[in-house]
């Protein structure tokens, strides 16, 4: 058995321990494991007619070679948010350039030379391990007839299909230490603080890291806000404050009411652009309206550096151990998974067949923008 392996989009804390986890308990069978460098790059890159040339492209894995990662974070075999399945001509090896005809929107697809690299190697089963557009591929390559097993990652936490994604409690932990470190600058100069977390279309880690450091207010994904209702809401908790200062916590895609999401940069490959830069502008709104002078941090990559807490080692270990043995009970096609705090398995497209949002209603007092938790009787752990 040969066992192919690769790590997709934003890096997070706990992508190690899985790699690791994967490589043991299939070298514990005898079997090989093979990891694709930069996520689907590493196989979009291969030139099968070229093996010598492109073995920059894997990383052969064993016992020695993996001994010590999960004690990192990031992933030793890098990453990249590259789609096979959407790619610009211009963004191609020169192997492959011309090769594919482009569609309507003049992306080409680039699944069959996937699976010819994959044919190529003997790759027997692949383990994928990513967020949304990883696994989404992931499950195409399945209904290609592709064997695969797909393993949730995100500090999002917005996978559907599981209640618990690789890097979540590793990003709620390293926000609500930088948020109530940030206490003593914002209540020595008596400003607001407004810090900025990842959280693209969920707000779930922004929810959860407010509730756990008591911020006063806290903006969401999900919900977009007033900013003059929420700037005379902010300074009164200033002003209530023995302190004289506030904290507010807001996702990078939440939006003022009537606006859109800030986004900056050049567009990549797929025409998305980098969000973030809507707590900056937040900021200087509360300035504006309040007079009150803010301080803005985005904590962006701060969330995901260094190595992952103690329960992102465990899932990560553990859905590794997992996918493994799926493999050899011969079920492929799944997606690893937590539901109702059991490890479980659904099916590989489960991710692509709906969206995992916070459930406002439950969670958020969308009046009063900041958690609302009154009832957590026989609610999930991470209140997802």
């Amino acid at each position: 058995m040969r066992i192919g392996i690769l790590t997709g989009g934003g890096d997070v804390p706990g992508l190690n321990p899985c790699i690791k986890a994967v490589t043991w308990r299939a070298g514990e069978r005898g079997w090989e494991v093979i990891g694709f460098r930069r996520g689907w790059q590493g196989p979009l890159h291969f030139n099968p007619d070229d093996p010598e040339g492109s073995e920059k492209h894997l990383m052969r894995l064993n016992h020695e070679n993996v001994r010590s990662i999960d004690r990192t974070g990031g992933t030793i075999l890098h990453t990249s948010r590259t789609n096979p399945r959407l790619m610009k001509e211009d963004m191609l090896p020169d192997f492959l350039k011309g090769r594919f005809k482009p569609g309507t929107d003049g992306m080409v697809d680039c699944t069959p030379h996937v699976l010819r690299v994959m044919e190529h190697l003997g790759i027997d089963v692949m383990v994928t391990i990513g967020g949304d557009g990883t696994l989404t591929f992931s499950a195409h390559l399945h209904r290609q007839g592709m064997k695969i097993v797909s393993i949730p990652k995100t500090m999002d936490n917005d996978v559907f299909g599981t209640d618990y994604c690789i890097g979540f409690s590793t990003a709620v932990s390293r926000s609500v230490g930088h948020i109530n470190s940030l206490r003593t600058s914002t209540g020595s100069h008596e400003r607001i603080a407004v810090v900025e977390l990842f959280g693209r279309h969920s707000g779930e880690t922004a929810l959860i890291s407010s509730y756990l450091a008591d911020v006063d207010r806290a903006l969401i994904a999900e919900v977009p806000f007033d900013v003059e209702r929420l700037s005379e809401m902010i300074a009164s908790d200033r002003r209530r404050n023995p302190a004289n200062y506030a904290m507010l916590v807001i996702s990078e895609g939440a939006k003022m009411e009537g606006g859109r999401v800030v986004e900056h940069g050049e567009a990549d490959e797929h025409g998305r652009r980098r969000l973030g830069g809507i707590g900056q502008l937040l900021g200087q709104e509360i300035t504006r309206l309040t007079g009150v002078d803010t301080i803005s941090q985005s904590l962006g990559y701060l969330m995901r550096a260094g190595a992952p807490d103690a329960l992102d080692q465990m899932v990560a270990k553990s859905y590794g151990t997992l996918a493994v043995q799926m493999i050899a009970d011969g079920q492929t096609g799944v997606m690893t998974a937590v539901r109702d705090g059991n490890y479980t398995t659904c099916a590989a497209d489960t991710c692509v067949t709906g969206k995992k949002r916070v459930d406002v209603a439950a969670f958020y007092d969308a009046e009063a923008y900041r958690p609302r938790i009154a009832h957590v009787r026989g609610k999930p752990m991470f209140l997802n």
